[in-house]
C-alpha cells in the first residue's frame, strides 16, 4: 500500500512539473527511449531583455533542461540596433550573459551574423570566442561535425554561412557596404562546396544554417536580399542534398518547402515579432515569440516550434531518406 501511494505522488509531481512548466512531453518521452541529438534554434533576439527576450530565454532555460539540450544555434541579428563594436562591448552582459542565465544554457552556442551585426563589428564577435566558455564563432563562416549521442559513425554536418556577402545591394549600402566589401563571396561558396561535397557514409544529415532565409512568409517574401540569397543558395543545396537550410531574420516562425530536398525553417522570433501570411511553400508560419528545437537519430528529425509560454505550436517528423 506504501509502495503505490508513493508511485501515485511520484506521478502527481510529473504531472504537476509538465502543467507548470510546460515541458515539451513528446521530445521528452524521445529522448529518454532513443539516443538522440538535441538542440535549439533561435534568432533575432538581442534587445537588452526587452519585448520579450526575457521571457522566450526563461522559456529556452526549460525546454533545454527538459530536452538535455547539446548546444543551442543563433540564426543572427544577435545584438540590436548596431551589432556590437568590440568583445568588450556592454550589450555582451546586458544582452547575453545576463539573460541567458539557467544552466542549460550554458552550453555551446553556433552563432552566425545577421545584417544587424555588420553595422558594428562582425569580427568583434568572432572575437568574443576567446574569452568566452560557450559562445563558438571562430570565424565569419565555419563548419562542425557533430556525432548523435557521441556516436562518431551517425554524424551532422553543420555548416554556418555568412550570408550579408550573398545580397549585392549591401556592397552600397553606408551601413553594411564597409564590412561587406571585405568579403569575398566567391571564396564562401567554393568553400561551402568543398565542405558540403563530404561523401562520408558517417554524415546522416547535413544542415545549413545562415541569417537570410532564400523564402518565407513574413514581409519580405520578394525583397531583395530574399531574392539574392534565393538565387546564389538553392542551387547548393540542392546539389549536396543538404537536409535543412535554418535561418532568422523575419521575426517569425517559420517551416517552409520547395520543390526540392532541402526543407527550410526561420527561426527568428526570440525578440519581436512581425505578420506572416499564405504563400505556397509554407507549411507552418507563425507571428509568435519563441524558438525551434530538434531532436535527431539516425532514422529520424523531430522539429516542434515551442512559444514564450511554453507551448507547442507546431510539431514536424522527417524520416531520413
Amino acid at each position: 500500500m506504501q509502495f503505490h501511494s508513493l508511485y501515485n505522488m511520484k506521478r502527481l509531481i510529473i504531472f504537476i512539473s509538465l502543467v507548470l512548466f510546460k515541458v515539451p512531453i513528446s521530445f521528452s518521452q524521445h529522448q529518454q527511449s532513443k539516443p538522440t541529438l538535441n538542440f535549439i534554434v533561435m534568432g533575432d533576439w538581442g534587445r537588452n531583455g526587452a519585448d520579450h527576450q526575457k521571457q522566450v530565454a526563461a522559456q529556452m532555460g526549460k525546454t533545454a533542461t527538459s530536452l538535455r539540450a547539446n548546444f543551442i544555434i543563433s540564426t543572427g541579428d544577435n545584438f540590436y540596433p548596431s551589432g556590437v563594436i568590440s568583445e568588450h562591448d556592454p550589450l555582451w552582459k546586458v544582452s547575453y550573459e545576463d539573460i541567458y542565465t539557467d544552466f542549460s544554457l550554458q552550453w555551446d552556442w553556433y552563432p552566425v551574423l545577421g545584417n544587424h551585426d555588420y553595422k558594428s563589428n562582425p569580427d568583434a564577435q568572432v572575437a568574443y570566442s576567446k574569452i568566452s566558455r560557450r559562445w563558438k564563432m571562430p570565424a565569419r563562416y565555419y563548419s562542425k561535425k557533430v556525432p548523435i549521442n557521441g556516436d562518431t559513425t551517425k554524424q551532422v554536418l553543420f555548416v554556418f554561412i555568412d550570408t550579408n556577402p550573398l545580397i549585392p545591394e549591401f556592397y552600397k549600402n553606408s551601413e553594411y557596404g564597409p564590412n561587406v566589401r571585405s568579403q569575398d563571396s566567391t571564396a564562401q561558396k567554393q568553400w561551402m562546396e568543398r565542405v558540403l561535397s563530404d561523401k562520408s557514409p558517417n554524415i546522416l544529415y547535413k544542415i545549413v544554417v545562415g541569417h537570410h532565409p532564400p523564402f518565407t512568409a513574413g514581409g519580405r517574401t520578394n525583397a531583395y536580399d530574399t531574392k539574392a540569397v534565393r538565387s546564389s543558395l538553392l542551387t547548393l543545396l540542392e546539389k549536396h542534398k543538404v537536409d535543412f537550410y535554418l535561418a532568422g531574420h523575419e521575426h517569425s516562425l517559420q517551416h517552409l518547402v520547395s520543390t526540392g530536398k532541402t526543407e527550410y525553417f526561420i527561426s527568428g522570433a526570440a525578440s519581436e515579432i512581425t505578420p506572416v501570411h499564405k504563400i505556397p511553400e509554407a507549411k507552418f508560419a507563425a507571428s509568435e515569440y519563441g524558438f525551434f528545437v530538434f531532436s535527431m537519430d539516425e532514422k529520424t528529425a523531430q522539429v516542434q516550434a515551442i512559444n514564450h509560454k511554453g507551448k507547442v505550436i507546431y510539431q514536424y517528423s522527417k524520416e531520413r531518406e
